[in-house]
């Protein structure tokens, strides 16, 4: 469907992309991974002809449609939810087109060349876009994606002006997959998504009928959806024939199988050299000591694999902490009309490891703000245990550091009065070199942003920590990373998460948070899924 050869695409002096080449098949269903800034979002850009490249060449048919959902940055207006999603067809009307032009192509084409039968399955699934765009199942086709996506009946009327960024990426990823491209590029699909939907997300692209491209730092949902992964590593494209699962194995094994070949190259290299080196001035071995050297000469040496840096991060010793961490008694809170709780009580013990859970603008954010107190309810009582120390890491802290110092000065301030703090040492294990430390706040990425704000949180030890989105903009390793941190700490631990591989080796209980109320569930995330899901069926 798709041919890529030798391309090459440089940032600079890096080559971002170095002779790469790959193909994309009409079924494939690919997992894109790969470090912070190894060209990602980039690549899929390159795709859609959104960037240029230096050299090489892209050879797609004229048929072939690509859909693509960027991370962000998309926003619509001046129409209604349900005539917003509902445009998504006007792309429908050229299918007639597509058939037939495809139907001509076939009569050029050699019925055992791979291209025909591609063809045929091209045709067969316009064919079925045409008949869904019968009115009836056009109408629940918007409806089930609508829906499932988070939106509610009542919201089908409203101006799309009206959603906040996270519901225009939902109402941007609905008119893409009406649209059923037969290429969907997916940037972060989850980002803005509550754990629902996401559920609901990969079931509906388990059944997708084209290909798909997803970069995604959540290692539950690629397994879930994908069952080939394309690496990018340092300039290469690695291509692994499973899902991410498969992928993290068989790439450790190669890695480790590159080592082993490079040092037993390494060894048999200085046997030849010690042979030479005996037998260099006897005379009757000096046919041999030629021969030798030259099989040398020919040699390619083996380069083992180099893995790239991850984090390393450890929580500061948590001090002695009373059973009692902190108690919600009748808590009221809105914002002007929007009542987000009306009378929460809420009681948390040493040792709690929670994960709040529940659909986007249900409160998850304010109740995790109310915990740490950092914001006030308008009324009820906020009662915290006699040695309670807090750690709160805010969904958008990363964006609040201060543009104007460096990094160092910013984890600096945040160690303030606390003598054993260490910022360059804590720095350093985040990556930041010597010379990054120096960089200012205002050119960093979000994913360094994040580390920065995690380090500050470093600083200051607590016995209770409070993380709100904390794996945004982190890689799938430097994740893992992360979740071994949480699992050594010894504290009570609250998490506002929607990544579920991430929540469930940590979690013991799941505070799901909904317009109505909240319950306390004694499960991890997949366990409670699975309990919605039951009680769904039951009625």
């Amino acid at each position: 469907m798709i041919q890529i050869r030798d391309l090459l695409l440089r940032h600079g002096e890096r080559a971002l992309f170095n002779e790469i080449s790959t193909m994309i098949g009409p079924h494939d269903r690919m997992g894109l991974v790969g470090v912070n800034g190894s060209g990602k979002s980039t690549f899929l850009k390159v795709l859609t002809g959104e960037v240029e490249f230096d050299a090489g060449e892209i050879e797609k048919a004229d048929y072939v449609t690509i859909g693509y959902l960027p991370q962000d940055g998309i926003s619509s207006h001046g129409r209604s939810l349900y005539e917003e999603v509902e445009s998504a067809f006007e792309d429908v009307l050229t299918l007639q087109a597509k058939i037939d032009a495809a139907s001509e192509k076939m009569y050029e084409l050699d019925p055992e060349e791979e291209e025909y039968y591609e063809l045929i399955d091209m045709i067969g699934e316009w064919e079925l876009q045409l008949e869904d765009h019968e009115p009836e199942k056009m109408k629940s086709r918007i409806e089930r994606i609508l829906m499932g996506l988070g939106f509610s009946k009542k919201d089908f009327s409203r101006d799309t002006g009206e959603f906040s960024g996270g519901w225009q990426m939902r109402i941007a990823l609905a008119k893409l997959l009406l649209k059923t491209p037969m290429l969907l590029l997916l940037d972060e699909p989850t980002n803005h998504l509550d754990i629902l939907s996401q559920h609901w997300l990969e079931g509906f692209l388990a059944n997708y009928h084209g290909a798909l491209m997803v970069i995604s730092h959540d290692r539950a949902f690629l397994d879930a959806i994908t069952n080939k992964t394309f690496e990018l590593k340092m300039g290469r494209l690695n291509v692994y024939p499973g899902n991410y699962s498969y992928f993290d194995k068989a790439s450790a094994e190669r890695i480790e199988a590159s080592r082993k070949a490079a040092a037993n190259q390494k060894k048999e290299i200085a046997r030849q050299k010690e042979l030479i080196n005996r037998f260099r001035s006897n005379v009757k071995k000096a046919g041999m000591v030629q021969s030798r050297l030259k099989q040398l000469d020919k040699i390619d040496l083996i380069e083992p694999e180099r893995e790239e840096k991850k984090i390393f991060f450890r929580f500061p010793e948590p001090p002695p902490a009373s059973h009692k961490v902190v108690d919600l008694k009748a808590i009221h809170k809105a914002y002007g009309e929007i009542k987000v709780f009306n009378g929460l009580d809420l009681h948390l013990d040493r040792g709690d490891r929670i994960a709040v859970v529940g659909v986007n603008g249900a409160g998850k954010s304010t109740l995790a703000r109310l915990i740490a107190g950092v914001e006030k309810p308008d009324a009820g009582e906020r009662d915290t245990g006699v040695n309670t120390v807090m750690g709160y890491f805010a969904q958008h802290q990363a964006e609040e550091l201060d543009p104007k110092k460096t990094v160092l000065e910013e984890v600096e301030d945040a160690a303030e009065g606390f003598q054993e703090s260490n910022p360059r040492a804590a720095l350093g294990a985040l990556l930041f070199s010597g010379d990054d430390q120096k960089k200012p706040v205002s050119v960093l990425s979000g994913g360094e942003r994040n580390r920065v704000a995690l380090a500050k949180m470093l600083m200051r030890p607590a016995n209770c920590i409070i993380l709100d989105e904390p794996t945004n903009h982190l890689d799938i390793r430097s994740k893992q990373v992360l979740q071994e941190a949480i699992s050594l700490f010894k504290g009570t631990v609250i998490l506002v998460s929607h990544d579920r591989s991430f929540l469930d080796p940590v979690v013991n209980k799941v505070l799901e948070v909904r317009p109505d109320g909240t319950r306390m569930l004694t499960c991890n995330v997949t366990e409670y899924i699975e309990r919605i899901e039951k009680e769904a069926a039951e009625g």
